[in-house]
């Protein structure tokens, strides 16, 4: 089967070749992909010098099961499935587990469901950590990105009053479209304090964010996009009237190796194919244009997902 693997000699350090075909455990199905979504985070990582050649990435895949588990679990033959994985995914061929498989309807779009997994997975669980969001001021920095489009959206699905954080002005009507009730440019432009933040920037970001929570607030780690240190000043801990008992979480999408992430993929499914969620795809090719992808995600010049088809 063909796969895109790391090749730090081509455009974008990856190269489409062929690869053994994965031979699937007796509790994992065969997936046949038909769409991948590109994660900034897994394209960074491929151009890594530490990173072998021939490394097989990817952690979002969408596409049919060819062969079903041996053991009865998961998705029969045939089903339209969005899977999530630490490896694998940009490749013809995928074996996964059931618990990292959700069943998506028949007609759903395999480039809409790839957006999901590590996207909306990391907004939906970041999100249930902060509690009822009900009537609730929520940030979320890094807004117009992947994970942030999904937080944006289902935080004011929850009744959250979403703030949301974009440099980019441009930006401001499709995020009021997708549910912000403010937007600015950064934290640090934010006059009322705020119950949540969702971070996917780090930095100054991070710092700034922090200062506006209000007491017993909760500010989330998703990510460093900014690849800046995040340097607190001596009074940022102090706690003081309004601004006691803060807290600042890191977040790992796979930290509990229990986890079963089928019913929330399935759902997330459901509501891309409905159309009560938006996929955000800003850029889609087929995956012979890899490295065109690559190079607008590393470039920073891509808001929301990109997605590759196989032909």
């Amino acid at each position: 089967m063909r796969a895109l693997v790391v090749d730090h000699a081509s455009p974008g350090h990856l190269s489409l070749t062929d690869v053994p075909a994965p031979r699937p455990a007796a509790h994992e199905a065969l997936v046949r992909v038909e769409a991948v979504s590109l994660n900034f985070g897994e394209v960074h990582m491929a151009t890594h010098p530490d990173m072998p050649d021939g490394t097989q990435l990817g952690w979002d895949a969408a596409g049919v099961v060819a062969q079903a588990a041996a053991d009865g679990t998961g998705p029969a033959e045939g089903e339209r499935v969005v899977t999530v994985g630490h490896t694998g995914g940009w490749a013809e061929l995928r074996a996964t587990p059931a618990t990292l498989l959700g069943v998506a309807p028949k007609d759903a779009d395999p480039g809409a469901l790839s957006t999901i997994p590590v996207a909306g997975l990391s907004a939906l669980h970041a999100l249930r950590r902060m509690g009822p969001l009900l009537g609730r001021r929520v940030m979320v920095t890094g807004a117009s990105g992947g994970v942030g489009r999904y937080a944006v959206q289902l935080a004011a699905r929850a009744g959250a009053h979403v703030v949301a954080i974009s440099r980019d002005p441009a930006q401001a009507d499709g995020l009021r479209a997708l549910g912000a009730h403010e937007i600015h440019p950064a934290p640090a432009a934010v006059r009322q304090p705020v119950s949540a933040v969702i971070d996917n920037v780090g930095g100054q970001h991070l710092v700034d964010a922090f200062a506006t929570l209000s007491a017993g607030g909760t500010l989330i780690s998703m990510g460093r996009s900014s690849e800046a240190d995040a340097v607190l000043p001596p009074d940022a801990l102090l706690g003081t009237e309004g601004r006691h008992d803060r807290s600042i979480r890191t977040f790992y999408l796979f930290g509990d190796p229990a986890t079963d992430f089928s019913a929330d993929l399935t759902w997330l499914a459901t509501e891309i194919t409905e159309g009560r969620l938006d996929p955000g795809i800003s850029w889609r090719g087929p995956w012979t244009r890899h490295s065109e992808a690559v190079h607008t995600l590393l470039d920073r010049r891509l808001h929301g997902k990109a997605v590759l088809d196989l032909e």
